[in-house]
């Protein structure tokens, strides 16, 4: 297992913090905020941007009746009151408030009363936090409230007080401009990047900044953007958030006739396969390091513009090395397999214990997944679904195979990062006429339990049969273990898509899974029996949906070499064919 946590990493949280507090130091003092963010500010939007993502319009009705429910947690304001006077559940939903993301949300009831609204809820802010505040003026919510302004568009930024609307945005963009050079390399820095830049075209903020803008935003790019397109945190929708902003960016400097760096359009196409490789039927994003199921409308918005106007087509690469991902692809069938650790330093922060975990889907629907995540649920559950039990993988003694840093100072100090991770992940591909195997095996328990994982995975060519199997063993060069007769409990976690429903066989060595069409799938497995366990899913957003996991159990020797049993175990999903009503 491999240490990621050193003592130059602490030395350069050390600095970043030193850095930001002296910043933050400096604008909380109007003198200093009066010279730094003075400027000419824009009279009209220059040009109006296209957002590719649709608000909720069932969340927008709330609002209007006063009730925000952000980060899984809700506040309610009465009639007459603004919730910008009531104390919020906690800070992650402060800054999800300050974020303004849900002005979308409220501007898809397109309606005046909501547009209004908008316009009232903008202002009041101003009045309030305008000149300074701590929280809401911390880089990645500003950046936030930066764009969801400029993609706001003539819904907030006209009227009697667009004109001071406008003045404070401009403010807020010199502060985002001024704070990009403190701020953590991380996808905080990405997306203040993206907002500086389309808020630079639509408002055609003075060319010096606009050429800060597009540096930095071509820098982070460059730093970020990996060459097989995925995103240096490894998470999928990271990349496809990524491309939406880089879509909506390029659109409007189109229509603006401004220029933008080269680096937009190779990430672009970087991005473009990558996101594509990374979706599964139905149009869901494989949900691994911190993502969920993205937004299926916006990432084919996204790509069509990246196609000249059409969705590109062809053949999906299947393999993305850099990124840390195999596919393998048959008759409709698609495996995504996680098959590297999780990402080192600050882009660590949201990643998963989830080496050699899948997600499998099949007949047009979702089968295997992970819980996912998406920061619409509270913070009690961010923690729990890191784990390695909250993915379609092997569990040694309910341990997970990366560690996260435990609470303490260092925590507090360089965020929620991991602190071992199971490298090394090696993975083997070989594609044949009866189909594609992939095999992948890590370390993540060696250190602590003296054994390595192995798992094998094979799709069949008709897309009707994925097989797999998975083995501990002790490396040879470790020896003998201390305790040969010990033994190692383990389980292997199937997490199914909440709309799957199973069914256990009465030997409980296999069970029936009912897909959403009506078409069934035979789990069958040599290390039963098999149990029915409860999951949840949190990558389709709040609330959590309840849904169901295939868990086999079973106690490995420590000195196996993980080709027999009960260090292995052999598990399949095989197509039967229409077992079932459709939506029964």
């Amino acid at each position: 297992m491999g240490r990621q946590m050193t003592p130059v990493d602490l030395a350069a949280a050390l600095g970043r913090r030193a850095r930001r507090e002296a910043s933050d130091f400096a604008n909380a003092f109007a003198p200093y905020r009066a010279v730094a963010l003075s400027g000419r500010a824009p009279q009209a939007l220059a040009v109006t941007p296209r957002a590719l993502r649709r608000g909720d319009k069932a969340r927008g009705a709330a609002m209007l009746a006063g009730r925000f429910v952000l980060a899984g947690e809700t506040l309610e304001a009465a009639p007459g009151d603004s919730p910008w006077d009531l104390p919020a559940p906690s800070r992650r939903f402060a800054e999800a408030l300050h974020g303004f993301a849900w002005l979308q949300d409220l501007l898809a009831v397109d309606e005046a009363d909501a547009r209004a609204a908008a316009r009232t809820l903008t202002d009041d802010w101003i009045a309030r936090f305008g000149a300074w505040n701590f929280v809401s003026w911390e880089p990645g919510v500003l950046a936030a409230r930066v764009r969801a302004w400029t993609l706001a568009g003539p819904a907030v930024l006209t009227g009697d007080e667009g004109p001071a609307r406008l003045k404070s945005l401009a403010r807020q963009c010199r502060r985002l401009s001024r704070a990009l050079p403190v701020a953590p390399a991380d996808r905080t820095r990405l997306e203040m990047a993206l907002s500086l830049a389309l808020a630079a075209v639509c408002l055609d903020l003075p060319g010096r900044l606009q050429a800060r803008a597009g540096a930095a935003l071509e820098a982070v790019l460059k730093a970020q953007i990996l060459p097989d397109g995925g995103h240096v945190s490894r998470s999928p929708q990271a990349a496809a958030d990524c491309l939406i902003a880089l879509c909506e960016l390029d659109a409007a400097a189109a229509a603006a006739g401004a220029p933008l760096p080269d680096e937009v359009r190779r990430a672009i196409d970087r991005l473009t396969g990558f996101v594509r490789f990374s979706r599964l039927p139905g149009g869901a994003l494989a949900g691994f390091h911190g993502g969920g199921e993205g937004d299926a409308r916006a990432i084919d918005a996204a790509l069509s513009h990246a196609g000249g106007g059409k969705a590109p087509t062809g053949k999906v690469f299947n393999i993305a090395p850099h990124a840390g991902y195999h596919r393998a692809e048959a008759a409709g069938s698609v495996v995504i397999l996680d098959a590297a650790g999780p990402p080192p330093g600050l882009h660590g922060a949201d990643s998963h214990a989830s080496a050699l975990a899948f997600e499998f889907a099949a007949s047009g629907a979702r089968i295997v997944v992970g819980c996912g995540w998406s920061p619409d649920h509270g913070a009690r559950w961010r923690e729990a679904v890191r784990a390695t039990a909250a993915h379609s993988a092997l569990t040694l003694e309910e341990t997970s195979s990366a560690r996260l840093l435990g609470p303490g100072w260092r925590r507090d100090l360089t965020g929620p990062r991991v602190a071992h991770s199971p490298d090394p992940v090696k993975v083997r591909r070989n594609e044949e006429e009866l189909g594609v195997w992939l095999e992948a095996s890590h370390d993540g328990y060696r250190k602590a339990f003296g054994m390595s994982l192995r798992r094998r995975i094979f799709l069949a060519m008709d897309g009707a049969d994925l097989r797999g199997e998975d083995g501990l063993f002790r490396p040879v060069e470790d020896g003998p273990p201390a305790d040969p007769e010990a033994r190692l409990s383990f389980a292997i976690r199937f997490h199914l898509h909440p709309d799957v429903r199973a069914s256990l066989s009465r030997d409980s060595m296999s069970a029936l899974l009912v897909l959403p069409s009506g078409d069934g799938w035979r789990f069958r497995t040599d290390g039963g029996p098999v149990r029915l366990d409860r999951s949840v899913y949190l990558a389709a957003g709040a609330p959590p949906r309840r849904s169901t996991q295939l868990v086999v159990s079973g106690e490995a020797e420590p000195f196996g070499g993980g080709d027999r049993p009960p260090n292995r175990v052999r598990w399949a999903f095989q197509r039967l064919g229409r077992v079932g009503a459709a939506g029964g």
